[in-house]
């Protein structure tokens, strides 16, 4: 009796078949997340309430290229991050 040869196609079934999973459960979602973020940043603008990716809270009191200049406390401290920095919007505050 000869030996049955498996079909190569089928050997690398289980392999593609777990790429895929893992492209919809775990890449896609990030992609679709980054994406968001980075429209996020670019629609900053002045009165926005942010949150830095440090964990400070800040009203957005100027916009530059690639910095924003954040209000933070209850005096007149000024801080400049870069926008890469914020990582989510706390919700709107009119200055």
């Amino acid at each position: 009796m000869p030996a049955s040869e498996a079909n190569p196609v089928v050997a690398f079934m289980p392999l593609v078949l777990m790429f895929v999973i893992f492209y919809f459960l775990l890449i896609r979602p990030q992609q679709k997340k980054e994406k968001d973020r980075q429209k996020m940043i670019a629609a900053l603008k002045k009165g926005d309430r942010v949150v830095t990716s440090g964990g400070i809270l800040g009203t957005v009191v100027g916009v530059k290229e690639d910095v924003v200049v954040l209000k933070v406390g209850d005096g007149e401290t000024k801080i400049e991050f870069l926008k890469s920095a914020v990582s989510s919007l706390a919700g709107s505050e009119k200055a």
